[in-house]
């Protein structure tokens, strides 16, 4: 069985999150309006609401569902 390479994350989720949606935004600044610039657009906005997930699951007020 082969094993997991595993390795620390440098950056917090967070971080990354919004860095690949700035990288994603940028990107698309520099297309003309098509197909692929509409992806990079959707692709930013699904990190950005994983970046709002991910907050709201750490926020100190989150409570089990009862």
């Amino acid at each position: 069985m082969r094993t997991r390479r595993r390795f620390k994350q440098s950056k917090t989720l967070s971080e990354r999150l919004a860095d690949e949606a700035a990288r994603c935004r940028e990107e698309a600044r520099a297309l003309a309006p098509g197909r692929r610039r509409e992806l990079l657009l959707r692709k930013a906005r699904q990190d950005e609401t994983a970046m709002q997930i991910d907050a709201w699951l750490h926020s100190p007020g989150l409570r089990t569902p009862t």
